[in-house]
Parts: C-alpha cells; sequence; structure tokens
C-alpha cells in the first residue's frame, strides 16, 4: 500500500498526540503513528504546573485532560530539615496565585494523559494507528516511512515527517542529528502509591532530609506519585528484591509529620530510577522532518517541566505549520530559538534546585539556610519556584544569568 498525507507524525505520546490534534483541526491530512497498543507507566509526567496548564488551554486541549479525569493540585508546602512543620506549613504557597484563572498543578496520570490526547487527535481528524513497527524512514524532498500494523507493510509519503518518538528517537537518528547529554547531577526514582488517604490530595510538597530529597504530588482518590532524589555516590541505594520497600522507609522524616502515611501506602506502579540530566539535539529541523518533545532533548525532571515543555513545541510548531505553505529548514527557524533559550533557562533552574536542596553536604544547608532567612523578603530568592510556576519566560531574562545564580546561592559566581 502507498499513502500520501501532509505530514506523519511518529509517536504518539504528549507532543505528537498533542500536534496531531492541533494540525488536524487546521485542515491538515495527518497520520499519527504509535508503537504501543497499551500505554504503561512510564514514572514520569504525570503533573503539569501552571504555566503548561495555561499552554494546553491556549490551544483548546486542556478540556480532553479534564474529561480524563485530571485533578488539580492547589497548594505546596515545603516541608524540610531546617524548618519546623509548622513554619512549614503557616508558609503554603497558593498554587492558583501564579496564573489567574489557572488553579494550580494538573495532575494526570501519564497512560491516562497520553491516551486522552491519542483521543483528541483522532476526534479531531487525523489518521492514527498503533502496534506500528517503523522500517525505514527517508528524508529530504520526498519523505517517506515504511511501517508494519496489523500484518500489512505500508510505505506513506507527506510533505513533512515529524519526530515526536522520544529519547531514542528514530527520526533523529535518520535524519543525523547528534544528542548531546549534560553529565547526571542525581539519580531519581518514583513510585505511585495508593490508600495515602491521611495526605492531602489537593497539597504538594518538596524538601530535604539528611541524604535523601522527595517530592510529592497527589493524583486524587488516595494516589500519590512520590519522587525520590539521591546522589550518585549511592547508585544502588534502592536496588534489588527490597528496594520499593527501603524507598518507601526512606520517606519518613521528622520535618514532615504526614510523610508516615506516604511511608505506609501500598505500591501501585513500579518503582522506576533514572539519572538526572539535561540533553539536546544540536537541531530540530532538516528537510523534510522536524523534532519536537523529548526527540529534540528534555529538561532534568527534578524542576518536572517536560509537560509544560511539550505544550509549548505543539502550540508554536503548529501555528508554524498552518500558517506557512513553505516548511523547509529554514521555516522552524524560529522555533529552534525559542526551544534553545527556553532550554538553556530551564537547565539554570534545575541547576538551582540541586544546589539548593540535593548537594546533600554542609554547603548545601548553608546554602539552603540563607535562602529561607531571605526568600520572603527578597524578590530574586523566588526564582526557581517563579520559573517552575510561571514557565521559563516568565521572569524578567535577568533571573537565568550566572549573576543571578551566584547571588541566590550566595557564592562567588564560577
Amino acid at each position: 500500500m502507498d499513502e500520501r498525507y501532509d505530514v506523519v507524525i511518529l509517536g504518539g505520546g504528549i507532543a505528537g498526540s498533542g500536534l496531531a490534534a492541533m494540525l488536524a483541526r487546521g485542515g491538515k491530512d495527518v497520520l499519527l503513528l504509535e508503537q504501543t497498543t497499551t500505554y504503561s507507566d512510564i514514572v514520569r509526567g504525570e503533573i503539569m504546573t501552571p504555566w503548561g496548564v495555561k499552554e494546553a488551554a491556549s490551544i483548546g486541549l486542556l478540556d480532553a485532560l479534564l474529561g480524563a479525569n485530571a485533578h488539580y493540585v492547589t497548594r505546596h508546602i515545603g516541608y524540610d530539615e531546617l524548618l519546623a512543620p509548622a513554619v512549614a506549613e503557616q508558609a503554603a504557597i497558593d498554587l492558583g496565585t501564579p496564573l489567574p484563572g489557572i488553579p494550580g498543578h494538573l495532575a494526570l496520570t501519564h497512560p491516562q494523559h497520553r491516551q486522552a490526547l491519542f483521543d483528541a487527535a483522532i476526534a479531531s481528524g487525523a489518521t492514527a494507528k498503533r502496534g506500528v513497527q517503523v522500517g525505514k524512514i527517508t528524508l529530504g524532498e520526498s519523505p517517506s516511512v515504511e511501517f508494519q500494523c496489523d500484518g500489512r507493510a505500508t510505505t506513506v509519503h507527506a510533505r513533512l515527517v515529524v519526530g515526536a518518538d522520544g529519547r531514542n528517537s528514530m527520526v533523529r537518528q535518520a535524519a543525523a542529528i547528534a544528542l548531546k547529554q549534560d553529565r547526571p547531577r542525581n539519580h531519581m526514582a518514583g513510585l505511585l502509591v495508593e490508600n495515602a488517604a491521611g495526605w492531602d490530595e489537593r497539597t504538594a510538597s518538596f524538601g530535604t532530609e539528611n541524604d535523601f530529597f522527595i517530592a510529592v504530588f497527589p493524583q486524587g482518590r488516595g494516589r500519590v506519585r512520590i519522587y525520590g532524589v539521591w546522589s550518585l555516590e549511592q547508585r544502588n541505594r534502592f536496588a534489588g528484591a527490597g528496594g520499593t520497600q527501603l524507598f518507601l522507609s526512606a520517606l519518613r522524616r521528622s520535618c514532615c509529620p504526614k510523610a508516615e502515611y506516604l511511608a505506609a501506602a501500598t505500591p501501585a506502579g513500579p518503582l522506576l530510577s533514572f539519572l538526572n540530566n539535561e540533553s539536546r539535539a544540536e537541531s530540530l529541523a532538516v528537510d523534510g522532518a522536524l523534532l519536537i518533545g523529548d526527540a529534540g532533548g528534555w529538561s532534568d525532571p527534578v524542576i518536572g517541566q517536560g509537560l509544560g515543555s511539550a505544550y509549548r513545541d505543539v502550540r508554536i510548531v503548529s501555528d508554524i505549520l498552518l500558517s506557512n505553505r513553505d516548511w523547509s529548514k529554514a521555516t522552524f527557524t524560529p522555533y529552534e530559538a525559542e526551544r534553545r533559550e527556553r532550554v538553556r533557562r530551564l537547565a539554570h533552574v534545575a541547576e538551582l534546585m540541586t544546589r539548593l536542596y540535593a548537594d546533600f553536604d554542609e554547603p548545601c544547608r548553608a546554602r539552603r539556610a540563607r535562602y529561607f532567612e531571605r526568600a520572603g523578603s527578597d524578590p530574586a530568592m523566588m526564582a526557581v519556584g517563579g520559573a517552575i510556576a510561571l514557565g521559563p519566560d516568565g521572569l524578567p531574562p535577568e533571573a537565568f544569568t550566572p549573576e543571578h545564580r551566584a547571588y541566590v546561592l550566595d557564592m562567588a559566581s564560577a
């Protein structure tokens, strides 16, 4: 079989399905190809901070998520070994304040999120196939994709092949685009638990005690996603058959009495670990192909900005494709420039987050103590939380400079 489309998108994840929905709504003939037949828990991507929620709303995709039982988390408490629990709770942050009309973080399991957007793409008029095994990808003046699905071999031709196929992108490889990965900062693991009814389902939290940083994101109905971060030197800290119980035990912390509800909860998914780092593709476009989402690189998951960034990709790329007849490489220069600066700013925020909360040494404790002392009276101290809530362009440019980093960390610039 030989078929033709305006756009073929490889990867039915957040960015791929979101873009398929937008282009199909705009009248483009879109084919969306997804390898899996069922979305599984990849232990990432289930919390979207306010600027990401705003991005999804701006392109009309938020309703699809709310229809999939997405859950708003409206309050943040920064429990920490340097703060008495009552002090931390008194300083709770209303997550609906930064962006009017956005109640807070939006929580939705990654499988549900991906399925909601995949269904939205079909409802918008895209052709979508699952269980696809992609073979040869040809780019240049006459792009094409060969694949197997339902026992049939098919070759499709398109004006543009979009790689939304994740960190090991076949489209990126076919385009011979190199991927640069920065040195990992820490180890990180995530676990979904249930029967954690004692934890307020509207309250998120993060903080450090001893040599462990945790982040807590309720999913509603007694389910909570918990992330832990620890040093590279302890790579096997939660490895092996007893790793899950060791992880749960590590959640018990004197600075947060309610963490006991998390430690006593029931695992509802796998404990998966990964490294904290950023990456970036050396370019995002070649003639006949374009990279979006993790195929073009990712931010350090310690700051949880992957979903917002994916929706930003969808908005910018769909605007370009729907408003230009020329889809050659040069047309995507504005997208590449915006994403390059976005990645730089998010790396700045991730570095600050790590230096403040996850270096796990006495200098880190001292930095964090000074940070807590000054945060209430010095707006410059709010760059980490501000960027996470408002996005990488929600603060002045000077908030993302080496000088600002040195000021926040109260140390000489390296």
